[in-house]
């Protein structure tokens, strides 16, 4: 939990970056900064400090995860439960003696969301990257975890 006070400091105080809390929270930055601006905060620039412009009494003490909605990704109609995701994972492991279509094709082809993710920096070969690429932000961990744990089963490491 993250009070709105906490990050407002955090960054004035350059402890934390708008793209930390971006990738924290699972968002681009564009949305953490329109989020601020939302609660009545704007940037001075000069002075390198938040200003309260808002109408209402200050939301300090407000946890600012409340702010940022988990499913902003999606639009209602195309979102996959976790359920449905494994599914047709499973059912496309399944087929994989008939056709060469694996989870990883899947996601390339139709990508969705996982929680529960923690945030780790690796550099990539600008061969492997260029294929990472193709799909869009928000679907690129999905994609690379896949990739992992498609060789980890085959190399015997997870079931």
């Amino acid at each position: 939990m993250m009070l709105v006070k906490k990050m407002l400091n955090g960054i004035m105080m350059k402890e934390i970056t708008i793209k930390e809390l971006a990738d924290q929270y699972g968002v681009s930055t564009r949305t953490i900064q329109l989020k601020i601006k939302k609660l009545g905060y704007e940037w001075d620039s000069k002075e390198s400090i938040y200003r309260y412009v808002g109408e209402e009494s200050e939301p300090l003490d407000v946890d600012f995860s409340t702010f940022i909605s988990k499913n902003s990704k999606m639009p209602v109609e195309q979102k996959q439960t976790n359920s449905e995701i494994a599914a047709s994972i499973s059912h496309v492991n399944e087929s994989e003696s008939t056709s060469k279509v694996d989870a990883i094709d899947l996601l390339l082809q139709n990508p969705n969301d996982r929680s529960k993710r923690v945030y780790r920096g690796f550099y990539f070969d600008d061969d492997v990257l260029s294929i990472i690429d193709r799909v869009p932000k928000s679907y690129k961990s999905e994609l690379v975890n896949e990739a992992l744990r498609k060789v980890f089963k085959e190399k015997g490491l997870l079931d």
